[in-house]
């Protein structure tokens, strides 16, 4: 079958590879969409820290964002999952340690992460093996476009609940990538006030049903109940301290390239609780249910759908010839570079 495989820095091409096979516990999934994501383009450029630390490697198979249907099973897992639709768990753990016990398996000390660290083939290829314990079912009238979403909406979802802005409070995001607009979406969805601010926040919001799109030089002195950095600016998790009201929290899920730094005499007498995000694993499920139940539509922040072979070029920066204006590009990896169906 055909994947693509990271080489080296800058470098992807498209592989021949062997099937894959369901061992025990495993489903054979058929891929039909792979969302591209920020932690690609680091993989592919080669500035992703786990290739300093030694926890990936390459060459390497990327993709973490995806959708497909279950088309085999192997032992021990349930016969019943072929044919579904389905989208998984990024973060695969040992399931046995403290952490795992105590629900925190996303950040177990064993845990794989598909298509990121050594030894989970990733979803840019037409089929992977997958365990059924990290298995999520999607609805059947689900496309695949919104089944790839799932993934950055769990974490966008994460992030809105640890504002912990409530019902007619005022939520600033920082960042209108995807991550920063999914995050406004499920804010709104759940009756927060949200305001956007990015470089040209103008380029989508509007579309999106967003009246509150600002720049750092137009943003107005209002009192932010709650802020959620979903950048990748070194400055902003200090910008969010500084805006957020005290006794309130910011929320950071955003990675600079170069460290990020805080005063934290701020975070003491402002009395604000800053949290973390890591991962989607608490909020796939709650992901779903608000895609299927129409409360967040992620699909227009998907600009164009492209093949494998196409995906380099999306990866060194050039966006598909007629793009949309969203920020995600999406992979259909059962077509060819003519785009006809495979079969």
């Amino acid at each position: 079958m055909r994947a693509l495989v990271f080489t080296g820095p800058g470098k992807a091409e498209v592989w021949r590879v062997p099937e894959p096979e369901a061992a025990a516990g495993q489903v054979v999934i058929e891929v039909e969409r792979v969302g591209i994501c920020g932690t690609d383009v680091e993989l592919f450029t080669g500035a992703m820290s786990y290739l300093r630390t030694g926890r990936s490697s390459y060459p390497l198979r990327p993709g973490h964002e995806w959708a497909g249907t279950v088309v085999a099973a192997g032992p021990g897992a349930d016969p019943a999952w072929i044919g579904r639709r389905v989208t998984g768990d990024t973060m695969v753990a040992c399931g046995q340690c403290r952490r795992c016990r105590g629900g925190r398996h996303h950040v177990c000390a064993r845990m794989r992460e598909i298509g990121i660290a050594d030894g989970l083939p990733g979803a840019l290829a037409e089929r992977i093996a997958f365990p059924v314990a990290y298995l999520k079912p999607l609805p059947d009238d689900m496309d695949a476009t919104a089944g790839a979403m799932v993934e950055p909406g769990g974490n966008a979802l994460r992030a809105v609940e640890a504002a912990a802005v409530a019902p007619g409070e005022r939520l600033l995001v920082l960042g209108t990538g995807t991550i920063g607009l999914l995050a406004a979406m499920f804010a709104r969805a759940r009756g927060a006030e949200v305001h956007l601010l990015g470089l040209h926040p103008e380029a989508l919001i509007g579309d999106l049903g967003f009246d509150h799109g600002w720049t750092r030089d137009t943003l107005p002195a209002l009192a932010w109940d709650g802020v959620i950095d979903a950048t990748t600016g070194a400055g902003m998790p200090a910008l969010a301290l500084a805006l957020v009201e005290p006794g309130r929290r910011i929320v950071h899920i955003g990675l600079s390239s170069t460290p990020s730094t805080i005063d934290t005499r701020d975070m003491v007498l402002k009395d604000v609780t800053a949290v973390g995000i890591l991962g989607a694993s608490a909020g796939l499920e709650g992901a779903v249910t608000a895609y299927a139940k129409k409360d967040v539509d992620p699909r227009p922040l998907v600009a164009a759908t492209v093949t494998l072979e196409e995906i380099s070029g999306v990866l060194a920066g050039r966006r598909p010839p007629r793009a949309g204006p969203g920020p995600k590009i999406h992979v259909d990896p059962r077509r060819d570079q003519d785009t006809r169906p495979r079969r």
